[in-house]
């Protein structure tokens, strides 16, 4: 048998393992509470995995038998986001660590099922994280819920922006602020936020310790102000030695296209500090677009962090759809589909998707009709939040239809959009 439980006395265990997996390199700097637990460092629920002195023997743990350690630990973000216009409750992810002597007895993967149920019993209903390795937890119903383009040149290839600018907009002005002022910028980004899914609502401890606070140096964060509101700012580190230096962006929002530019203005005025500039943005921002030399930017896409559905009745029935009347394939439709779960059986199974007057309702198929559609956890989870269109699933094998009016009854459901979820935790 496991025990998973909150972890608030060990902290000093939590900090070991999560040291040991994360940064190896560095060795295991020796615990010191007003080092390592910071603010920004004690957001978030530790939780552990404990086993048993039977079950450690029955596993072969070797010397874990009696010695009243995590066999594995985590940590929970508990969140807001967007998902298709409305915030839903999800979960934050993060540090996952086993250490050398426990792993390879699955204790990882009754972590993740631990960690669901909790979220289940908690009204959750998505469930995010950045992983170390994509197939990891893929294997476990995650999926990649957006992708992260990096932008990277001299800053005088960004002189453009400064010729571009409208005159008619008038003269804006760059401030640097303090985590006191997160207040000004909160407009900003909730207009960038209503563009994307999975966009963090955030909060005053969010704001304060996880955009103005860094984990081992707090970045630099200025707004740019135009007839007195803020209509735009990044948040950026300038790393590497004299000489090398990147001015290396994390966070860009703007309000418009002015903004925009005012933005990559900001960045071409560090010409004489910084050799390059890289920016770290969604994939619509159209640096390539307007920049009037794009064979000099250099042009990066990677996978970004994963998503997954909890309980797929209650989330499926969460989300809002498209206005019947405007869309006639959704308007009355009624579906099963077949889920695959590889880690809870509560998603394992047929389900039936009924829509009426805008609303969608999702409900376990006990009559075990026929599926229309079968799908595994994660391409579900992809289109549930619109990261990928029910064609492309198909296309790539992660969907299977038993006919055309299923897959368009399906990307009329649950269309496309526009998803990114940029934060790190």
């Amino acid at each position: 048998m496991v025990d998973y439980r909150p972890i608030p006395d060990e902290r000093d265990v939590f900090h070991e393992y999560r040291s040991y997996a994360f940064s190896p390199e560095s060795g295991i700097p020796a615990y010191d509470p007003d080092e390592h637990e910071t603010p920004r460092a004690s957001l978030g629920a530790r939780r552990g995995l404990y086993e048993s002195d039977a079950a450690a023997v029955e596993n072969g743990g070797g010397n874990a038998s009696g010695d009243g350690r995590p066999r594995c630990v985590c940590r929970h973000y508990w969140l807001s986001t967007r998902v298709r216009g409305d915030s839903q409750p999800t979960a934050g992810l993060a540090s996952v660590a086993t250490p050398p002597e426990y792993r390879r007895h699955g204790h990882v993967r009754q972590l993740l099922a631990r960690s669901l149920a909790e979220y289940r019993d908690r009204g959750i209903r998505f469930s995010v994280l950045w992983p170390f390795r994509y197939r990891f937890y893929r294997q476990y119903g995650w999926e990649t819920s957006n992708e992260i383009v990096t932008h990277e040149c001299e800053p005088a290839d960004l002189a453009f922006a400064t010729e571009a600018a409208d005159p008619a907009a008038g003269a804006g002005s760059f401030r640097r602020l303090a985590a006191d002022e997160y207040e000004a910028l909160e407009p900003v980004y909730d207009a960038h936020a209503e563009r994307y899914g999975l966009a963090i609502e955030r909060d005053e401890e969010w704001w304060r310790h996880r955009v103005f606070a860094g984990h081992e140096r707090d970045p630099f964060v200025y707004a740019y102000e135009r007839d007195g509101q803020v209509q735009g700012y990044l948040v950026y580190t300038i790393d590497g030695e004299p000489g090398d230096r990147t001015l290396s962006v994390s966070e860009l929002a703007f309000v418009d296209h002015g903004a925009f530019l005012a933005l990559l203005s900001f960045c071409y005025r560090h010409e004489s500090q910084v050799q390059r500039v890289r920016l770290r943005v969604p994939e619509d921002v159209p640096l390539r677009e307007v920049t009037r030399e794009p064979d000099e930017i250099e042009t990066g896409v990677a996978n970004g962090p994963m998503v997954r559905l909890v309980d797929v009745a209650d989330a499926l029935s969460a989300l809002s759809v498209p206005d019947g009347d405007e869309n006639r394939e959704v308007s009355d439709a009624s579906l099963v589909i077949a889920v695959t779960d590889p880690l809870v059986d509560w998603n394992d199974g047929t389900f039936r998707l009924t829509v009426a007057d805008g609303q969608v309702d999702c409900e376990r198929d006990d009559a075990d009709h026929e599926p229309d559609a079968t799908f595994d956890i994660a391409a579900l989870s992809q289109l549930a939040v619109g990261a990928r269109s029910a064609d492309a699933l198909e296309r790539t094998g992660r969907l299977e239809v038993a006919s055309s009016r299923t897959r368009d009854r399906l990307a009329a459901l649950f269309p496309e959009t526009d998803v990114y979820l940029g934060d790190r935790f």
